[in-house]
C-alpha cells in the first residue's frame, strides 16, 4: 500500500557529487519524516540524514557539511545531496520513510536501495 521509488545511485570519483531522490506514494495519511540510512558491505545499517514533518534534521557526523537533505512536500519526495563524496560513502542508500495510516498508528518503511559507488 505504501510505495518508495528511488533513484540518483551510481558510480563517481572521490570529490564529485551525487543526488538521490526518493518519492512516496500509497495510502499515507501523514508523513512524519523521510530520509536516508546506508549499509556498507561487512556493516550495520547506519543513519544518513532524517528529515522530520517539523523541519528538523538529523545528519550523521560523517556526512555532516557534506550532505544535505530536502524535501518536497506536494511530491512526498525527499532528496539527498551528497557533496565532496569519499570511497567511504560507498554503500547501499536506503530511503526511510516515518508514515501515519489514518486512524491509525505510525509505520516505518524502506525502499529496496540503491548503489552509491565512490571511486578513489
Amino acid at each position: 500500500q505504501v510505495q518508495l521509488v528511488e533513484s540518483g545511485g551510481g558510480l563517481v570519483q572521490a570529490g564529485g557529487s551525487l543526488r538521490l531522490s526518493c518519492a512516496a506514494s500509497g495510502s499515507i495519511f501523514r508523513i512524519n519524516a523521510m530520509g536516508w540510512y546506508r549499509q556498507a558491505p561487512g556493516k550495520q545499517r547506519e543513519l544518513v540524514a532524517v528529515l522530520s514533518s517539523g523541519g528538523s534534521t538529523n545528519y550523521a557526523d560523517s556526512v555532516k557539511g557534506r550532505f544535505t537533505i530536502s524535501r518536497d512536500n506536494a511530491k512526498n519526495t525527499v532528496y539527498l545531496q551528497m557533496n565532496s563524496l569519499t570511497p567511504e560513502d560507498t554503500a547501499v542508500y536506503y530511503c526511510y520513510l516515518n508514515w501515519k495510516r489514518f486512524g491509525g498508528p505510525n509505520y516505518d518503511y524502506w525502499g529496496q536501495g540503491t548503489q552509491v559507488t565512490v571511486s578513489s
